[in-house]
């Protein structure tokens, strides 16, 4: 029987490293809004939404949501008075979500509580680095980790014939 080859292991477990910063960085959002009564999923979509306009399957590609998702966020939105779904001025048949007075308001309130954080965690990074590891990351997201996994195609499996 032949040797295996040697293993020759990625430089960095890069999978881990944004993983456990996203999670931490939800983690400590979530906490800061809590006192708001908003989740960081709501953050997010009032964040979107307050320029007005949007359809929700419009929010949802804008804050990387599924469907099913962005309707219970919508619905939770406006159960605590932060939006309302309006019908579209140019098709009627449309919905898009527009922000009431105390979505906006609360939303001016969380923008302060998320900016505190993010000073926070960027507080220890100097200036120089922050800018760009903030473009690195602007330039991830725009290319090849554009599309979150549930708004990808799925991949084929070996051996599995194009449907189309």
């Amino acid at each position: 029987m032949a040797a295996a080859a040697p293993r020759t292991p990625p430089p960095v477990d890069l999978s881990m490293l944004l993983n456990q910063a996203g999670y931490a960085l939800a983690g400590r959002l979530g906490a800061a809004l809590e006192e708001l009564g908003i989740s960081v999923r709501i953050y997010c979509v009032l964040a979107k939404a307050v320029e007005g306009g949007h359809t929700q399957s419009r929010l949802a590609e804008l804050a990387w949501l599924d469907k099913t998702t962005m309707v219970a966020t919508v619905d939770e939105m406006e159960r605590l008075g932060l939006a309302e779904r309006r019908p579209s001025p140019g098709d009627r048949r449309v919905r898009v979500i527009e922000l009431t007075d105390e979505g906006r308001r609360v939303l001016r309130r969380a923008d302060g509580l998320v900016r505190a954080v993010y000073d926070d965690v960027l507080g220890g990074v100097p200036a120089a680095q922050r800018a760009t590891f903030v473009r690195v990351l602007e330039r991830l997201v725009a290319g090849p980790l554009a599309a979150p996994f549930h708004l990808e195609r799925p991949a084929r499996r070996r051996g599995q014939r194009n449907a189309a």
